[in-house]
C-alpha cells in the first residue's frame, strides 16, 4: 500500500514539475514577444523634430497628405485639403460675428458654425465616420431623429390661439409654401439646363428649402435624397438664420409705409378645449388623408398637446428647456460638419444655396402679397408684415414682421398676430413633404 501511495506521490510531482515548466516557458514566450512589440527604434533628434512639424496643422494647409480621404471615403483634391479649408474657416468666422455681434439666431449660428471650424481642422478628422462630428450626423440626422425631436419642442412652444381666432391667416402659411414648388420647379429647369444633375426626387428634396424649415428639409432628404443630406441641411438652417438679414428688403419693398402701421386686434378669446382638440384634429386628418407626413405632425401635436393639457407640466418644460436644448447643440453641431470644404465648395452646394435664397425670397413675398390680396375683400384687414411669417422658420419669421411693424410704429405689436401664419407654415411645410414623398412611394 505505501508503494502505491509513494508511486502517486512521484508521479504528482513529475506532472506539477511539467505544467510549471510549460507555464513559465509560455510567460517567457509572451515577454519576449511583448518586448518586441515595444521595441522603439530611435531616431536621431532633428528627425523626432522634423516629424513632429509635418504633423501639424500648418504643414497639412501647406502640403497637404495626397492620400487624405474625406469624410465621406473619397479622395480630395488639393484645394479642399489646403485653400477650402481656409475659405470655410473665414466663413465660420463670419457666421460667428453674425451670431455674437448682430444676434442673428445664436443659438443656430454658433452651433454650426463651431462644426464647420471642426469640420476644417485637417488631420483629426473630426468629422470622418469615426470623429465625433460624424457619429452625431450619423445617431441624429441621417435617421431622422433630431428633427422630429426638434417639432417635439417646437409644438411644446407653440400656442395656436392667434390662428384659431383669425383662421384666415393659414391662407397666408399656405401662400408662403408657394416658396417649396417654386426651388422644385428652378431645380428642374437647371437639369433641363444642363446645369446640374439632379434627378426628380433630389429636385423634390432640395425644394423643401423654401419653406424655411430645417427640421422637415433633414426628414424629406433623408427620404429622397440622403446623398444630398448634408448640403440641404446646411442651406435650411443657414437661411432660417438668415431670416432677419434676407426678409426685411423684401418686406418693405412690398408694402407702404401706410400697410406697415396698420394695427390689428384679436378677434376673439380661444377657449382650452378648443386648443386641446386641434391637435387630435390635425393629426387625424393627417392620418386620413397624407399618412407620409404624420412623423413630422405627430411629433409636432404631440408637444403641443402636452403643453395644452396642463396635467404635465414636467414634460411639457423638458421639451421646452432641456430636450429641444440639447438637440438643437447636436444638430447645429451635426449640420456645421457639412460645413467641411470638399462637401460645401462644390458645384452641387453652390446651387443648391442659390436655389434657396431665391425659393425663400419668393415665399416671403408669396406671403406679404397674399396678405395684399386679401385685404382687397370686406373684413378685418391685415397687415401685410405678417404675410412673411408664413415660411415655417419657428418664430424667427414672427418675431422678424413685429420687429419691422415696430420700426414705424412703437406701439405697433404683431408677433402674436404674426404666429398664427407662422405654426400654419410649420404645418404646411410638413403637409408639402408628405405630398412630395407620397409622389415617389
Amino acid at each position: 500500500m505505501k508503494f502505491i501511495v509513494l508511486k502517486l506521490l512521484a508521479l504528482f510531482m513529475v506532472f506539477s514539475f511539467t505544467t510549471l515548466s510549460a507555464n513559465e516557458a509560455h510567460s517567457s514566450e509572451g515577454a519576449n514577444s511583448a518586448h518586441k512589440e515595444e521595441t522603439y527604434q530611435t531616431k536621431p533628434f532633428m528627425e523626432m523634430i522634423g516629424g513632429f512639424l509635418e504633423s501639424t496643422g500648418i504643414s497639412a494647409f501647406i502640403s497637404p497628405n495626397p492620400n487624405e480621404l474625406s469624410a465621406t471615403g473619397e479622395k480630395m483634391s488639393d484645394f479642399h485639403k489646403s485653400g477650402g479649408r481656409i475659405i470655410m474657416i473665414l466663413v465660420t468666422f463670419f457666421l460667428f460675428w453674425l451670431g455674437i455681434r448682430k444676434g442673428f439666431e445664436p443659438l443656430l449660428l454658433l452651433p454650426i458654425a463651431f462644426g464647420g471650424l471642426l469640420a476644417n481642422i485637417p488631420v483629426a478628422g473630426i468629422a470622418g465616420p469615426d470623429g465625433f462630428l460624424g457619429v452625431i450626423y450619423q445617431m441624429g440626422l441621417s435617421n431622422e431623429m433630431f428633427p422630429i425631436i426638434i417639432f417635439m419642442g417646437v409644438g411644446a412652444m407653440t400656442d395656436f390661439g392667434p390662428l384659431l381666432s383669425n383662421p384666415k391667416t393659414a391662407l397666408l402659411g399656405g401662400a408662403a409654401q408657394f416658396g417649396i414648388f417654386g426651388t422644385l420647379v428652378g431645380a428642374v429647369a437647371l437639369h433641363q439646363a444642363g446645369f446640374v444633375d439632379f434627378t426628380l426626387q433630389q429636385a423634390s428634396a432640395i425644394s423643401i428649402i423654401g419653406g424655411a424649415d430645417g427640421p422637415t428639409s433633414i426628414f424629406i432628404a433623408t427620404k429622397l435624397a440622403p446623398e444630398l443630406l448634408g448640403a440641404i441641411a446646411v442651406a435650411s438652417y443657414s437661411y432660417m438664420a438668415m431670416v432677419p438679414i434676407i426678409q426685411p428688403p423684401i418686406m418693405k419693398a412690398l408694402t407702404t409705409e401706410a400697410e406697415r402701421k396698420m394695427k390689428m386686434t384679436t378677434l376673439r378669446h380661444v377657449s382650452r378645449l378648443e386648443k386641446l382638440i386641434f391637435p387630435i384634429m390635425v393629426l387625424t386628418l393627417a392620418i386620413l388623408v397624407l399618412p407620409e407626413s404624420t412623423p413630422l405632425i405627430g411629433a409636432f401635436m404631440f408637444g403641443n398637446f402636452l403643453k395644452e393639457s396642463g396635467v404635465v407640466e414636467r414634460l411639457n418644460d423638458t421639451l421646452q428647456n432641456a430636450l429641444i436644448n440639447i438637440t438643437t447643440i447636436f444638430l447645429g453641431l451635426g449640420v456645421g460638419s457639412k460645413l467641411a470644404a470638399d462637401q460645401f465648395l462644390v458645384p452641387e452646394t453652390m446651387f443648391i444655396m442659390v436655389l434657396g435664397i431665391v425659393a425663400f425670397s419668393v415665399g416671403t413675398a408669396a406671403g406679404v402679397l397674399m396678405a395684399k390680396f386679401m385685404n382687397l375683400f370686406p373684413g378685418h384687414k391685415i397687415n401685410p408684415l405678417i404675410g412673411s411669417a408664413g415660411v415655417s422658420a419657428v418664430p424667427m419669421a414672427a418675431r422678424v414682421s413685429n420687429k419691422v411693424g415696430m420700426e414705424y410704429d412703437r406701439t405697433n405689436m404683431l408677433l402674436m398676430h404674426a404666429m398664427g401664419p407662422n405654426v400654419a407654415g410649420v404645418i404646411g411645410s410638413a403637409v408639402a413633404a408628405g405630398v412630395l414623398i407620397s409622389l415617389f412611394k
